[in-house]
This record gives C-alpha cells, structure tokens and sequence, in this order.
C-alpha cells in the first residue's frame, strides 16, 4: 500500500461533511451577531485545547435571494487561518447545506528546552 501524504490522501477521500466532523456549530437560525459571536468563542476556546473538527452549518439563502451568514463567517473562519488557528478550512458538501468543514489547530505543543 503506498503512502499519500495528507495532501493527496484528503483528495481521494472526497469532501468532508457533518458526519466526518467531531462537533457540529448548527448557526442556521442564528442572526448575524450571534453567528459572529459562536465563531469567536470558538475560535478562542480552540486556542487553548487541543485540536478538533467542527462543521459550521449555515441556513440556506431565502426562497427568492437574500442575504446569508456565509461571507460574514467565512471571513473569520479565513482570518483566523491566516493567523494559524485552523488547520484547514473547506466548504461542505452540497448534501449537506450551506456550512464549512473546519479543522482547528488547537494548543501549540511547548518545545522542551
């Protein structure tokens, strides 16, 4: 059996969606400023535990347009893994609604002197 590294073996496996995900943050009845306030609470508490996977799930944009939470959170969710926070953030799986799969760093390890 040859060896992927998690690069390409993530590819193989296809998208990942609620059911890969260790929690769920289900914002779909969420407004805006509770939505904001959930991803920075989660945010926060990841820094200080070790790492997990969440899918964020969202509500569908209403029947005839309108605005959704998607933007909004997805610019956090994409500050906080500019700044290391997140290990790797991707959209769900169209079967799964509107969302994102987001694996949090977690703690740094402390190197030992």
């Amino acid at each position: 059996m040859p060896h992927f590294e998690d690069f390409y073996a993530n590819k193989l496996r296809g998208s990942l969606g609620v059911t890969d995900a260790e929690s769920v943050l289900d914002l779909r009845e969420a407004n805006r400023a509770t939505a904001e306030a959930s991803i920075g609470d989660m945010l926060e508490r990841s820094r200080f535990a070790k790492g997990k996977t969440v899918a964020v799930r969202l509500a569908a944009p209403p029947e005839g347009g309108g605005e959704t939470l998607f933007q909004p959170v997805g610019r956090l969710l994409l500050e906080a893994k500019r700044r290391g926070w997140i290990d790797r953030l991707q959209t769900l799986p169209s079967g799964d609604g509107l969302g994102f799969y987001v694996a949090l760093a977690g703690k740094p390890a402390r190197e030992r002197d």
